[in-house]
């Protein structure tokens, strides 16, 4: 069975078992709640961050497939030319 990383990364069901787990084996080892609370908050802050890169990665892949690779760098007196404007936020 192939796991699909891409589509795991980004589910916040996935990183909330990360965060279980990690909560539960920092009380087994007796960690401080401080410490353990800075250490849910640095998952937290990766978590939305790979998420975040991997969706955009994902919606820019699709955006070019379905314009045909319009927006693609195109080529002017073999110059080329990057097309700047953005359609907006998600």
């Amino acid at each position: 069975m192939k796991i699909d990383w891409k589509q795991k990364l980004t589910s916040r069901k996935f990183w909330a078992a990360i965060i279980a787990f990690v909560t539960a084996v920092c009380a087994a080892f007796g960690i401080e709640q401080i410490t353990t609370e800075q250490i849910i908050a640095i998952i937290s802050a990766v978590s939305a961050l790979i998420a975040y890169i991997i969706g955009e990665g994902l919606v820019d892949a699709a955006r070019s497939k379905a314009t045909g690779n319009e927006n693609a760098v195109q080529e002017t007196d073999g110059a080329a030319q990057d097309d700047d404007s953005e359609t907006g936020c998600l």
